[in-house]
Formats: C-alpha cells, sequence, structure tokens
C-alpha cells in the first residue's frame, strides 16, 4: 500500500512509500483511508523537530487526522464494514497511570502514551490502516469529506469541557468569548462557543482571504489589528496561536474572574521580559484561570461529532480549503497564503 513516511527527526525526510498491509496485531479494525488532515504538527515532523517511529522500526507513516471506511471489523465492536470512521490519535500507555486506567489518556501522568503518526504508532496517511476496536469513532456519512474534521474538533471539545467545569465555580454566567487566531482550531474554537450562545470576536493577522468571511458567517466579530482592538474584558479567551506576545496580552486583558484556555504550542527559542511580579498580582487580585490543554479522549470525540452534526454543512465545507490527491502529498504539507485547512485524499 502507498504511504506518506518520514524518518523521525531527519529534517525534509519524508517520502511517499510502498509499505506492507497493516498488520493485525495493530487492531482487528481494518479501516481503508479516504482523508488525512493535515496540520502544524504534521509539517514539524516533516522539518524534523520531533517525532518516534514504531519500536524497530526506522520510518514513521504520518498523519494524525483522519476519515476512512471500515473493510471488516468484530461482531462485537459494534462496526459494520462501509461505515465511516475516524481512528483516535492517543493510547493510553502500558502501565498504566491513573488517568489512562479511566480512559482519559489525554490526561496521561507519566508521558508513556503513544500516538498515531507522532509517537512510536504508525499514523493515518496510508491507503489502509488499523485500529482497536474502542479507537474507532463512528462519522457521521452525510458529513461527507469534512469528517476529516473530527480529530481537530474533538480537541477544541476537550477545550470547551475543561471551560465549562472551570466557569461552574461561579454562580455568573459568562457572556463573551475571544478566539486568538483563525486557523482550524481557533475557527473550531468559535464554532463551538456559537454553538454554546456566546457573543464571540475572533482576533487573527490577515485582513483577506476566506478566514473574515468564515468568522463573520457564524455570527462572530473579525478583528484583525490587536487584542484592545478586539475588546477586552471577555468572560473566556481560547487562545490557538501560541505567540508569546499574544498570550501575554490576553492574560492582562482577560475579564475578572475569567478564564484563559492556551491551545496553541510554542515554537520556543524567544526570549521576552515580563514583569512576572505584576502578571501574578493581577491573576491573584481577579481570580483568573490559565490553563493548557492538549490531545482529547474518546469522550470528546463523541463531543465532537456531535458538534460537527449540528454545525452548517456548507460552512465546514468552506474550513477545506484545498484538496490535495496521495500523488501530491507534498503540496498539502507547504503552507499557501489562504490556507485554512488543507487535506491529503486517497
Amino acid at each position: 500500500m502507498r504511504a506518506i513516511t518520514v524518518r523521525p527527526k531527519v529534517p525534509d525526510s519524508a517520502a511517499l512509500d510502498d509499505m506492507p498491509d497493516p498488520d493485525i496485531a495493530q487492531g482487528s479494525i481494518l479501516v481503508r483511508a479516504i482523508a488525512m488532515g493535515v496540520c502544524g504538527t504534521d509539517m514539524e515532523i516533516v522539518r524534523g523537530e520531533y517525532g518516534a517511529a514504531p519500536p524497530g522500526a526506522d520510518r514513521l507513516i504520518l498523519g494524525h487526522e483522519s476519515l476512512g471506511e471500515v473493510v471488516e471489523a468484530p461482531g462485537d465492536s459494534g462496526l459494520t464494514a462501509g461505515q465511516r470512521v475516524a481512528g483516535i490519535v492517543r493510547y493510553p500507555d502500558p502501565v498504566p497511570c491513573a488517568s489512562c486506567a479511566v480512559g482519559e489518556w489525554d490526561m496521561c501522568r507519566n508521558g508513556r502514551y503513544t500516538e498515531h503518526g507522532i509517537k512510536e504508532l504508525h499514523g493515518f496517511g496510508s491507503e489502509y490502516f488499523r485500529v482497536p476496536p474502542g479507537f474507532a469513532v463512528p462519522v457521521d456519512a452525510s458529513l461527507g469529506i469534512t469528517g476529516v474534521l473530527l480529530e481537530p474538533t474533538s480537541v477544541v471539545a476537550k477545550a470547551w469541557e475543561h471551560i465549562d467545569r472551570i466557569a461552574g465555580r461561579t454562580t455568573w454566567k459568562p457572556r463573551r468569548v475571544l478566539v486568538t487566531g483563525a486557523g482550524p482550531i481557533g475557527l473550531l474554537a468559535a464554532l463551538l462557543a456559537r454553538q454554546r450562545g456566546y457573543e464571540v470576536d475572533v482576533l487573527d493577522r490577515v485582513t483577506t482571504g476566506p478566514k473574515p468571511d468564515l468568522v463573520r458567517a457564524l455570527g462572530a466579530r473579525y478583528h484583525s489589528s490587536s487584542v484592545e482592538e478586539a475588546g477586552t474584558d471577555a468572560d473566556i479567551v481560547v487562545e490557538c496561536t501560541g505567540a508569546a506576545q499574544l498570550i501575554l496580552d490576553v492574560m492582562h486583558a482577560v475579564a475578572r474572574s475569567g478564564i484563559v484556555c492556551l491551545t496553541g504550542v510554542s515554537s520556543g527559542g524567544r526570549r521576552m521580559p515580563v514583569d512576572l511580579q505584576q502578571l501574578n498580582r493581577e491573576l491573584v487580585l481577579e481570580n483568573n484561570v490559565i490553563f493548557g490543554t492538549v490531545n482529547a479522549n474518546r469522550r470528546h470525540y463523541t463531543a465532537a461529532a456531535e458538534a460537527l452534526g449540528a454545525a452548517d454543512r456548507g460552512w465546514l465545507d468552506r474550513l477545506i480549503t484545498r484538496k490535495v490527491p496521495i500523488g501530491r502529498w507534498s503540496e498539502a504539507l507547504t503552507h499557501q497564503a489562504d490556507d485554512v485547512k488543507s487535506i491529503i485524499t486517497f
């Protein structure tokens, strides 16, 4: 079968290879790939920044955002041939830790988890892949190709689950949300905020292309200058860029008793002067909460499927701005000016 592979931590080693069909030891559910989503994580792995091949292998099959069709599945799996599914990315560690033991592998305590296409598990960037029962999530066929958005939506669903829990500490109810970054995660965060009935402002750098219209189509407000221009005193901020200055800006700008959720991963290597005493004073005296979140467990994938099912199909279609066939896979890994979400089709 054809598969997009990379030699982990070797820059620009990605290639379209012939690989053996997946072994049943990898899971009893065999899936034929329909599409693979591309995100910054994939590009970082191709650049050699991180990644780990399965034990005994020197190459890693790329891809952690998937959409496929079941070819075969055990009778007790709840899945049938022809059904559309997405694979869960992270698997629990073998110990397991307290979180992994109850199915919350996204909150693994000891770091011994594995991840498809990232850490010690082949990814979904191949014509066929296998997953164990419980790690294939049904996707509504009516979503069409936009079903490939399930994994990034699961990350946002987890973020919102945790925000909702934290917001429950007070009697007053949040009203306004600021999302920084209008990439796929930011736009999906805005979608789930609007589904919760919040007023939403989205801040990004671009002034042209599809992003402003995608934000406005949600009934949200789009801004392209600064946090101040987007409006301070948001009750909830979902930060999706990982940009250091923007992170500091939203920490200062969030309303009293507000919540800042950090979903963007910073690149590191940049030092900035920060008045930590003043920042600490503000956070303490204003009862603010700042937390980070990454990955998702099955509960979040289920919530993501519900959110996508409730979304406007036309809006979801517009979120996918490039569909690249597997034979031209490398084009999808090169960012273009008006990209929002690029996918590889099989």
